[in-house]
């Protein structure tokens, strides 16, 4: 679908009619710190919020409330006649919405998708209130801590990517002649996100989703930070000592596809990802 680029100076009809409409039938992903939010505002440990309301291993949050006029199901943390019932702790999709945002090589932009504004269709009263600019909406919005969140997360996406290179190029792996590797990478790519989060499995899971980090005087950048010093030493305490060329295959398959479920709960693509992951790993020896 085309997408619209913004400039923070346009301004568009952002103010919301607050009618619930976006909150019904939406893709909504989240990465390890919304997760840990929602969790907090709801009383819970991250893993009772994930096993309730999120699939995917908690990735993505469950719509599986009543149904609106539309056809479309509420989202599981939306109540009627009251709304959103972890308004304080909503991710940033949610606070985006109807806008995207993409960052790529650190240059950011925000878009929505397709010509014609989003929420014309569906809440046309929104052009009867007052417009506001892109970075008006972002600062009523208070999307900074989820903006350096995201940042952060995409930094860790691209760490653990490196990871599963040094285990296929800097151990000999890729030199043996190993053809099997890559083509497992492309498969993870195009895999369904349940079928990707069976193929990881629940220990590793875990360890992407729900970190053992108290979420208390944390802020976004630094539980990021730790997420990924925990990612590492697990990483080193379970695969420091491997011998044999299919355990390092095994161990790369695995890490791509930590790297590439973290990509889907950021928004990107993961079989657009996967080749390039491969297409970069060929350039440096590897086979396929």
């Amino acid at each position: 679908m085309l997408s619209t680029k913004l400039q923070l100076q346009d301004k568009l009809p952002l103010t919301c009619s607050r009618r619930g409409t976006c909150c019904h039938g939406n893709l909504v992903m989240l990465n390890p710190w919304e997760l840990a939010c929602l969790a907090g505002e709801k009383k819970m440990t991250p893993g009772e919020f994930r096993d309730l309301s999120c699939d995917y291993g908690g990735i993505r949050l469950r719509f599986d409330g009543k149904t609106n006029g539309q056809g479309k199901k509420a989202c599981s943390q939306y109540l009627d006649d009251i709304g959103c019932s972890v308004h304080v702790a909503r991710p940033l999709a949610c606070r985006l919405f109807p806008l995207g945002r993409q960052m790529q090589n650190d240059d950011l932009n925000y878009m929505y998708q397709g010509e014609q504004f989003p929420c014309l269709e569906f809440c046309p009263e929104v052009t009867k209130l007052p417009y506001l600019t892109v970075s008006e909406y972002l600062a009523d919005q208070q999307t900074e801590a989820l903006e350096m969140a995201q940042n952060e997360y995409l930094k860790l996406m691209q760490n653990l990517a490196d990871i599963a290179f040094e285990l296929l190029l800097d151990t000999g792996l890729a030199a043996s002649g190993d053809t099997e590797t890559l083509p497992q990478w492309r498969i993870m790519g195009n895999q369904l996100p349940e079928d990707l989060a069976k193929s990881i499995g629940p220990e590793w899971l875990d360890s992407l989703m729900i970190p053992d980090i108290s979420l208390e005087s944390e802020d976004p950048v630094s539980y990021a930070l730790k997420h990924h010093d925990l990612l590492r030493l697990k990483v080193q305490e379970k695969m420091g000592n491997l011998q044999t060329f299919p355990e390092l295959h095994d161990a790369s398959v695995l890490i791509m596809g930590l790297a590439l479920h973290l990509a889907r709960a950021l928004g990107a693509k993961p079989e657009i990802l996967a080749e390039h992951w491969i297409n970069t790993a060929k350039l440096h020896g590897a086979m396929e």
